[in-house]
């Protein structure tokens, strides 16, 4: 190869790489000098969060769409890491403490520690639980005999707070061990307190600059327009703790970068009711924003990258009306009971006269979808009082009456008489009986001769329309034994007892006699135990709601439908139905319509002349037919219980009424009476079937 081709191929490779270092040169001047200070700023801002938007949490309303629970818009003012530094964030902490105090407003104050006269620091009375777990706080690690003065001197040094006063310190520290409890960060902003005034709103907005990392935001806080109504059912909510929080960790349900609308230790979660039941539907999605931050920390921009979601609107199968009629009548009645018991223990110089009656519930269903119309319980309570009022709270917790207990779902009463409509089903059913098989009741049953209970009266002649009218033992006494244990409890449960009913909340599953249930509790079931269990005694025991569903069952031709207290679901605006109510089988009696038609007319019967609830229903303008019962409980006065459902020919609500104590039918059938008073005076006989065919 000649030697110029040589050096032209050497001179063209210099070129080339001449021109790749001329292209890289232009490059570099363009970035560093021409366009070097748009991107320096841009290189400044590489800190990027994403933070959490709450959704607002779904509403509960009656089925008329009245106000149980919503939502009142608030301010809130928070702590954004994005402005707060080390430097700056006790002085903050004082500024806002002092400016909430001076106006009587709260701030999240956790700490279990207060200063005593002496400037010296105490653990708070009654927080000794609070105390152990600041204590074992892994970042504080203190041992468990530390006292509050050590606690202290510990939570000074890790959050650099120094050059206060005792009080001062106490508070700052209180703030900053609660911002650690719940993770504060950039895209955790720290909640300091909700629902403060627009006057302190102004405060704050005209400070901003001597608050640094403090800013007002609006948000959401759960309000109770009608706190009184139906509060076992609505339910309540609180800020989750520590395991709930593992609970839904466990789950994969707690937050994180790919999961905003998991859980977070500041997070409302619902406690009870249908607050808790209903948790996911309420809960909502949480949303995005996307927090950019310079080097020094300054806020660059935000940026909305996901909308959140508010929650659905449920709408419970309550009417608020009939709901706050059925709880006067409630409480009325108890204390009705207690006044005349205690006046009759006076005279009489004995007890057990209803003197100890104070707890009862009520609950009523619609016959045709087992939906619950009401359900009370006294005591109850007042959810407005109980969430905002610490107080009241703690007068409810020790309160002897437990009014935050739900006796109309969870409260377990032994039915007494009001069982026989059951047993009466099966042995007809069975052909153990016959409509017009009889038995003489001389007060006395004595098919054994070492047990031989007894009657009430002395009814003579008895078929089985006449036994359920005057309530005779004997009667059931006999086609209960020869029924037997075993056909007697599968016919029970056919009709719902022993059995969850379906509600959407916590219920009860009450107790059924048998020699199994009996042995598992460590007794011995007796041959003569079958007659108790046959009328509503022996280890009986029943929910309200159990036996609201049992009388709706009777009522509807012995089809038993799954409860519920949830009329449907709505987005939150409430303009688009997400899911309805439909009703749900949960059982077949297996009892024919025949067989159910003569025990249905024994129960009319008890309603009019010479019936255990004549006296109340005798010259009832609508026709009702029921059952009471009357159970003795030792030491204390008698259960009574009713049972019922009108109108007779075309049943639309069924009834439940236990008294507990209570001594004497009169009161729980006065209750009744005033359930189906309000219940026909909102509904007059028919219309409600008119207006459900209509829709």
């Amino acid at each position: 190869m000649p030697r110029w081709e040589g050096f032209a191929r050497y001179a063209a490779c210099i070129a080339l790489v001449a021109a790749a270092f001329s292209v890289f040169t232009v490059r570099l001047v363009d970035w560093q000098i021409l366009q070097g200070e748009e991107y320096l700023e841009q290189a400044d801002n590489t800190n990027t969060a994403i933070v959490k938007m709450e959704a607002a949490r779904g509403e509960i309303l009656d089925v008329n769409g009245e106000p149980l629970a919503v939502n009142r818009t608030v301010y809130r003012i928070v702590f954004d890491r994005a402005y707060m530094t080390e430097e700056t964030q006790n002085d903050t902490i004082l500024r806002l403490v002092k400016l909430l105090d001076e106006r009587g407003e709260e701030w999240e104050d956790v700490l279990p520690i207060e200063v005593t006269p002496a400037g010296l620091y105490q653990f708070i009375e009654g927080r000794e639980d609070d105390a152990d777990a600041l204590k074992a706080n892994e970042q504080i690690r203190l041992n468990p005999y530390s006292s509050a003065n050590e606690c202290m001197r510990a939570m000074v040094e890790l959050y650099g707070v120094e050059g206060y006063s005792p009080e001062e310190t106490r508070d700052i520290v209180s703030v900053r061990y609660n911002m650690m409890l719940l993770g504060f960060s950039v895209s955790n902003p720290y909640p300091f307190a909700t629902g403060v005034s627009a006057g302190t709103v102004g405060i704050v907005s005209e400070n901003k600059q001597n608050l640094p990392g403090a800013a007002v935001e609006i948000t959401t806080e759960r309000e109770y327009p009608n706190g009184d109504v139906a509060p076992h059912i609505v339910g309540t909510i609180g800020l989750i703790s520590q395991e709930e929080y593992n609970a839904e960790k466990e789950a994969g349900n707690t937050a994180s970068a790919d999961n905003l609308s998991g859980y977070a230790y500041t997070d409302y979660i619902g406690k009870s009711g249908i607050e808790s039941a209903l948790e996911d539907v309420l809960r909502g999605e949480n949303g995005a924003k996307a927090v950019e931050t310079t080097r020094s920390g300054s806020l660059a921009s935000t940026t909305v990258t996901d909308p959140p979601v508010a929650g659905n609107t449920v709408y419970l199968s309550i009417d608020s009306r009939l709901q706050r009629a059925v709880q006067a009548s409630l409480a009325e009645n108890v204390q009705a009971t207690r006044e005349n018991g205690e006046a009759e223990a006076a005279r009489e110089g004995t007890s057990g006269h209803g003197e100890d009656c104070t707890v009862g519930a009520a609950v009523v269903l619609d016959v045709d979808t087992f939906q619950v119309l009401a359900a009370a319980t006294y005591p109850s309570y007042d959810l407005n009082l109980y969430m905002n009022d610490d107080d009241y709270r703690r007068e409810l917790l020790t309160d002897e009456t437990n009014p935050l207990y739900n006796n109309a779902f969870l409260g377990s009463f032994m039915p007494g008489s009001c069982f026989k409509p059951v047993v009466a089903c099966a042995a007809l059913e069975e052909g153990i009986i016959t409509p017009e098989w009889e038995y003489y009741c001389n007060h006395r049953y004595t098919y054994w001769d070492d047990y031989q209970p007894t009657c009430m009266g002395y009814h003579g002649d008895l078929d089985v329309m006449g036994a359920l009218q005057k309530s005779c033992n004997l009667f059931f006494f006999d086609a209960g034994r020869r029924l037997g244990i075993d056909s007697m409890v599968l016919y029970a449960q056919r009709f719902g007892f022993g059995q969850r009913t379906g509600l959407e909340v916590s219920e009860g599953v009450g107790l059924l006699s048998s020699p199994e249930e009996r042995e598992a509790r460590g007794g011995v079931w007796q041959g003569g135990d079958v007659v108790q269990a046959a009328i509503g005694q022996a280890d009986d025991a029943s929910t309200p709601i159990q036996l609201a569903a049992y009388a709706a069952t009777l009522a509807n031709g012995g089809v038993r439908l799954e409860t519920s207290v949830v009329d449907k679901i709505t987005n939150y605006n409430r303009d688009e139905v997400v899911e309805e109510h439909t009703p749900q089988v949960a059982a077949e009696t297996g009892v024919s319509q025949e067989n159910l038609d003569v025990v249905l007319r024994g129960m009319r019967a008890v309603c009019q002349t010479g019936g255990t609830a004549a006296a109340t229903f005798g010259n009832y303008p609508v026709a009702v037919a029921g059952k009471t019962g009357t159970a003795q409980v030792p030491p204390h006065s008698d259960n009574v219980v009713f049972i019922g459902f009108a109108p007779y020919e075309d049943p639309e609500i069924a009834v439940a009424v236990v008294l507990q104590y209570g001594a004497t039918s009169r009161y729980s059938n006065a209750v009744a009476k005033d359930i189906f008073d309000a219940y026909f005076e909102l509904y007059p006989a028919g219309t409600a079937a008119e207006e459900g065919s209509s829709e």
